[in-house]
């Protein structure tokens, strides 16, 4: 009896789903703005197109981007070029002059004398006509060498390693079990972290070599080795160091003789060995590695799931193709293949409140013993940021009543590659009232009782960078409030453990240490608070003593209000280490009806500290994680904080943030850009096992209207609920939504609202 009411529950929930899917709501739809499409990124067939149109331009003289040859050129990126600002506005305002959509496309040259990377923008579209090469920034140029990994370059090392380390065959079996010769399911495999060298135009790569079981992230062998692989021959690639467990060999050949000779500290990886990549059977112990259930639960077997979220009455946001229409907001969106999630004429009760809100870069700065945890300095849009949003999976990464999208990148392929349910809209209860309030008579009973419940938007998606997992959220309120987050999760990236190891991070297994690192990201906010002309201000508390003025003998100490204006971007660059003020405000030169600014506040949520020393080697490609907060005039030159370029050639790299500040310009009654870096340290535990959790490791900030309304705009809410007390009879409920009368109700609304003795 009791498993079919389960079933007939679950069966009720996946007519609810499928409800969720189709319903409307009672009221009317608005329109949503095509002038959205302005935002988009391209379809499959627009992507197409450009891709034949670069075919068939002979001197381009392009192969597949999978050939196995570096001395070829190649397309390696397309994606939507985002029209200049002034361009955009005037067609959002006007409704005329619509800004011609145009690609990017980056070609890897390297079929040439002299290998280069070039940028071009195609269009127009949907059928290009014309190709014109997109310049680097002035004084800065985008070397060979910085280009970003592709598959037929990781295939190539892996056909070179596999060549290279054969006197190692033994050593490899005897120590791990593992090879890379005819290995069937017991392989190595290697993960590669950047940069690559150690000054610019080098291509030299420390690799960890990696049993290739399930989460081989943490399965280091013990054996790292330095690869130059700079050249477009592979034939010309080297082996140039080798470490293992603590000691440097100048190649696998040395090794493979000490080993024999018997003069090698060996460490034998104990078993029980892994079987290959698949999960050992349900009779085996699981890896550690492993997210095969273990340990105790105090869910008995058999016993019920966790709540799920329903909405019988369908979705209450509006969405068409990248518009979304919820609660009083009104915004566009896209998934940049290369730096990721980007929302865009973000606007409230009908006014623009930002013009975009976009993710700049995560980095991850290690530190460690062995040469690969010393050497990585993560920049993560160098490794397709926004490409790498794999499937999300409803009821986990998102609740079953979400609306998911797909997703469609041309990055590193040779044509689109769709990726299913790469993105996910919904609404969601926050678990906390926006507002409520009792209000005792002070006898026992109550005047009103009024509350709102706590419902949010959530756009999101989730980019696996190789070992890390990074859960983007743009999260929309109905009091005009607006968050970006990001939660940290997936394997730690780890090395062999050595008792030297420790004073760089944690021992988390046998032969697995957890380097410390700092995680940061940097955010884009262009703010357009009521317009494009706005100034920056902070407000900070102040004590002052005074004489008391109705006690003359007496002092009084309280708090008065601190205002500073900035009228230049050099005061307005916050370094690490200098206090900042909590209120930041971006205001308008209009007024509310109180005599006050219209402004919003930028609210930050970090704990980022100063990591590289300003001028320190490889710090010039992140330079803008100098400032938890740098607020800029608005410059079409200055749309990006970094580059898909600066990971491999951090010490010349082609955007350098910190020119953004050079020219000191006016920012009073300007067009404002905030950058805003958030962050914090990780310093790995045994609890990191398997995977990192989100709670305690994610950062954000938000946009707060700050004398931006005249009350807060969430009274409009129909979800509003107020009680007043009745002598006789049920007290008088008021509510503008009738409560739900489906399957899956909640227990009918009551609220007594006395306080008796016992």
């Amino acid at each position: 009896m009791r498993r079919d009411a389960l079933a007939l529950g679950w069966a009720l929930a996946a007519i609810l789903a499928l409800q969720t899917a189709t319903a409307t709501p009672e009221q009317p739809l608005q329109p949503l703005p095509s002038s959205a499409k302005v935002f988009a990124d391209l379809t499959a067939q627009e992507l197409k197109a450009v891709h034949s149109f670069l075919q068939s331009r002979g001197e381009l003289a392009l192969q597949p981007s999978r050939a196995p040859t570096m001395a070829k050129n190649s397309v390696f990126l397309i994606e939507m070029l985002l029209p200049k600002k002034q361009h955009v506005l005037r067609f959002l305002d006007t409704g005329r002059g619509r800004p011609v959509r145009e690609a990017r496309a980056v070609i890897f040259f390297g079929a040439q004398d002299r290998p280069n990377v070039t940028e071009f923008a195609v269009g127009p579209l949907p059928q290009p006509s014309y190709m014109r090469a997109l310049p680097p920034r002035r004084g800065h140029h985008r070397s060979w060498a910085s280009r970003p990994m592709s598959q037929a370059e990781y295939a190539l090392l892996y056909l070179k390693l596999k060549e290279a380390t054969k006197p190692l065959h033994e050593f490899f079996l005897s120590t791990t079990g593992f090879s890379f010769q005819d290995c069937g399911d017991r392989c190595l495999t290697f993960s590669d972290v950047a940069p690559r060298g150690v000054a610019s135009g080098q291509r030299r790569s420390w690799l960890i070599f990696q049993r290739f079981v399930e989460g081989y992230f943490l399965h280091p062998t013990g054996l790292e080795l330095l690869v130059d692989h700079a050249s477009t021959d592979p034939q010309q690639w080297t082996v140039e160091q080798v470490w293992y467990n603590g000691k440097f060999y100048q190649s696998p050949e040395e090794l493979a003789q000490k080993y024999r000779d018997g003069a090698v500290e060996v460490v034998v990886l104990e078993g029980p060995l892994p079987t290959g990549r698949r999960p050992q059977g349900p009779n085996g112990p699981p890896l550690f590695s492993s997210y095969r259930r273990r340990g105790h639960s105090s869910t008995p077997e058999g016993g019920a799931g966790g709540p799920r979220l329903v909405q019988p009455h369908g979705a209450r946001y509006q969405l068409e193709g990248n518009a979304v229409l919820y609660a009083g907001w009104r915004f566009a969106f896209r998934l940049r293949s290369s730096s990721g999630l980007q929302v865009f004429h973000v606007n409230f009760g009908g006014e623009r409140v930002a013009y975009e809100v976009s993710v700049q870069e995560a980095a991850a700065l290690y530190g460690g013993h062995s040469p690969a945890g010393m050497q990585t300095r993560y920049m993560d849009v160098g490794w397709g940021l926004g490409a790498v949003t794999h499937e999300l999976a409803p009821g986990i990464d998102c609740p079953d009543t979400a609306t998911f999208l797909d997703a469609v990148h041309y990055y590193d392929a040779d044509e689109p590659v769709r990726y299913p349910r790469a993105l996910c809209l919904f609404e969601m209860p926050t678990g906390v009232p926006l507002r409520r309030h009792f209000d005792s008579n002070f006898s026992g009973g109550f005047n009103f009782y009024a509350g709102l419940p706590g419902q949010a938007l959530v756009l999101r998606t989730v980019s696996t960078v190789y070992n890390y997992d990074y859960i983007w959220d743009f999260v929309f309120h109905p009091n005009g409030v607006m968050e970006a987050k990001v939660h940290a999760t997936g394997y730690v990236h780890a090395t062999f453990y050595t008792p030297e190891g420790l004073r760089h991070g944690t021992r988390l297994h046998t032969h697995l240490l957890g380097n410390m690192h700092t995680h940061l990201v940097h955010y884009r906010v262009d703010l357009d608070v009521a317009g494009t002309n706005n100034s920056f201000q902070t407000l900070q508390m102040k004590l002052e003593n005074i004489t008391n003025p109705w006690s003359p003998g007496h002092h009084l100490v309280q708090p008065i209000l601190k205002q500073t204006r900035y009228l230049r971007e050099r005061q307005a660059a916050f370094r690490f280490g200098r206090t900042m003020p909590k209120h930041l405000l971006f205001s308008s030169l209009k007024e509310n009806p109180w005599g006050h600014k219209r402004k919003y506040r930028l609210q930050i949520h970090s704990m980022a500290e100063q990591v590289l020393p300003p001028g320190s080697q490889e710090e010039r490609a992140v330079t803008w994680a100098r400032y938890p907060l740098a607020v800029t005039r608005y410059r079409e030159s200055e749309q990006c904080s970094t580059s898909i370029y600066n990971q491999n050639d951090p010490w010349d790299p082609p955007v350098v943030f910190e020119e953004f500040l050079h020219n000191n310009e006016n920012i009073e009654n300007e067009d404002l850009v905030a950058w805003v870096t958030l962050g914090f340290l990780h310093i790995p535990h045994s609890e990191d096992i398997p995977n990192t959790a989100t709670p305690g490791n994610s950062v954000g900030f938000l946009l707060r209207p700050f004398n931006f309304f005249p009350e807060d705009p969430s009274l409009a809410s129909r979800d509003t609920v107020i009680v007043w007390p009745q002598d006789k009879g049920p007290n008088n409920v008021e509510r503008w939504v009738p409560e739900d009368k489906d399957c899956l109700r909640p227990p009918p609304f009551s609220y007594n609202g006395t306080y008796r003795p016992v």
